[in-house]
């Protein structure tokens, strides 16, 4: 059995009254996920930048 059929047979067993709560969890670790995502992306741009910042890469792409 996958997780995710693990976790869904779980999610049947709960109580109505707390599925609100399953699908806020649920919701948070995506928002986690993408904020993560974001945070690396931020992170990286100042090493990144080194590369494209130099005279060559801006005359790689000034006919684009």
């Amino acid at each position: 059995m996958t997780k995710k059929e693990l976790l869904i047979n779980e999610i049947e067993k709960i109580p109505e009254s707390l599925l609100d709560d399953v699908f806020d969890f649920i919701n948070y670790l995506k928002t986690k996920i993408v904020k993560e995502e974001i945070d690396t992306a931020v992170m990286s741009e100042p090493l990144l930048s080194k590369d494209w910042l130099r005279p060559e890469e801006e005359k790689a792409w000034q006919n684009l």
